[in-house]
């Protein structure tokens, strides 16, 4: 017996009913940025290396899936380093091209190519798929969306305030109930220098970023591993656990790093988006003094959304990142934005029941098949249907009625219609509703006009 097929790890298979929501949820981000003024653009799914290696620091290098060169992929290659420790470097032998890790290296490098063509401050969004070669787990997949929105070529932080209200409109649209956490990367510099830490910075910010994760135990003893002293990690345990509103991290924040211009710059920043932030879906923005994005290329202002009714990671994340440029040869230019994790808030909707019943019923009025003449005699009303956006299909074969019947059940089809000698001698159809069971005798327009108003 043949094997049955399967798919890899940490990906996913959506039959229609399940692109039904997905689309759902495209569609509602799509419009939300769209009223923002940004424009969609896309990337290639597959990179150079030399444009993902090196941005993601560390640990997500390790995380990058690589693509085989073509052809013979082994050609110069010694036989010693296939069986040598040297994988890195093999790897980069073999392999050219990447699958990408995120879409805001991508873009970064489509500004630098396109930098003659854009108009300044350039706003763009993104919904295409990402892939990690990580573990999968719940809410963790290798293969998934994300919806990204960027400014880039503007320092103003009215781009991280209307970047929260997005986040806000978006999350009200859903019926989703989060709370926006809030950072700065330069607040997190100016502790590595209270500590007396601050080139250890990567260090911290990573093993930090995963609080939720592993517990506070388990990250005190990851700055440990990393070399950094028992003193500067207990003077860090007081702003780990700080407590209080906004208005009260900000104050002791400020008197911790009185003596850090880049950490009071930063809290200036974070200050004036919590002033500007007026929400219309009311998400609470909160300082998250432990919140620190891994990623290495952010520089400003960091975001992460968490869902409040539903055990899962951050659903959006972001922020600003004013050297990725650089890193292709344009310095200077700024840039912030953020991605939505498509595929969690698909699984947050579905644990709580939020989607509209609408999205679940894609074909509206079914046409039964009796035989070639009905046929003929109903696919002049079934283009009329059409035309008029009423989305219907007949049943291809002439079947049994039983037979036709139960396939607009299990499609859920709420309309059915169907002519025999009878109904076409007199010009009408009868229109059945498949949840009351009540029929009428109706011309094609009338049908129209029925399940247009229902």
């Amino acid at each position: 017996m043949a094997q049955k097929p399967s798919i890899p790890k940490g990906t996913r298979d959506f039959g229609p009913a399940e692109m039904a929501r997905r689309n759902y949820i495209f569609d509602t981000i799509r419009s939300v940025y769209a009223l923002y003024g940004f424009r969609q653009i896309e990337t290639p799914a597959m990179e150079n290396l030399s444009t993902l290696m090196g941005k993601y620091g560390e640990e997500g290098d390790k995380l990058l899936f690589k693509i085989l060169n073509s052809g013979d992929f082994l050609r110069g290659i010694d036989a010693n380093e296939l069986t040598g420790e040297g994988s890195p470097k093999l790897a980069a032998q073999l392999c050219e091209k990447g699958l990408r890790y995120d879409l805001t290296v991508p873009f970064a490098r489509y500004v630098v190519q396109h930098r003659e063509e854009l108009t300044m401050p350039f706003r763009r969004f993104q919904i295409q798929p990402v892939w990690r070669a990580d573990r999968p787990q719940k809410g963790r997949y290798r293969e998934f969306y994300q919806c990204d929105a960027d400014v880039v070529g503007s320092d103003s932080l009215l781009n991280e305030v209307e970047l929260m209200q997005i986040v806000d409109e978006v999350f009200r649209r859903f019926g989703i109930r989060v709370v926006i956490k809030i950072n700065n990367r330069k607040i997190l510099t100016g502790i590595a220098e209270m500590i007396g830490q601050a080139d250890k910075i990567v260090d911290i910010t990573v093993a930090i970023d995963k609080l939720d994760k592993i517990g506070l135990d388990a990250v005190n003893a990851e700055l440990a591993e990393d070399g950094i002293p028992a003193e500067a990690i207990e003077r860090l345990q007081p702003i780990i656990k700080l407590s209080g509103t906004n208005d009260e991290k900000l104050a002791t924040m400020r008197q911790v790093l009185s003596e850090s211009e880049t950490g009071l710059k930063g809290i200036d920043e974070v200050e004036y988006v919590l002033k500007h932030y007026t929400p219309a879906g009311g998400s609470p923005l909160e300082l998250d003094l432990t919140l620190a994005r891994g990623l290495n290329y952010y520089t400003g202002c960091i975001f992460e959304v968490k869902a409040l009714d539903v055990e899962i990671g951050s659903i959006t994340g972001g922020g600003r990142y004013d050297n990725l440029s650089g890193i292709f040869g344009m310095p200077g230019l700024s840039g912030v934005g953020i991605s939505f994790g498509a595929d969690r808030i698909y699984d947050v909707l579905n644990q709580l029941d939020l989607y509209p019943e609408a999205i679940t019923t894609a074909t509206q009025l079914l046409f039964v098949n009796f035989g070639e003449a009905e046929a003929a005699y109903a696919l002049p009303a079934l283009a009329a249907c059409r035309q008029a956006g009423i989305r219907a299909e007949i049943y291809p074969d002439a079947a049994k009625m039983k037979k036709q019947m139960q396939y607009a059940n299990a499609r859920a089809i709420p309309y059915v219609a169907l002519a025999g000698e009878t109904e076409m001698a007199d010009g009408v159809f009868t229109l059945k509703n498949m949840q009351t069971g009540e029929q009428s005798l109706l011309r094609a327009e009338a049908i129209i006009e029925v399940i247009k108003k229902n």
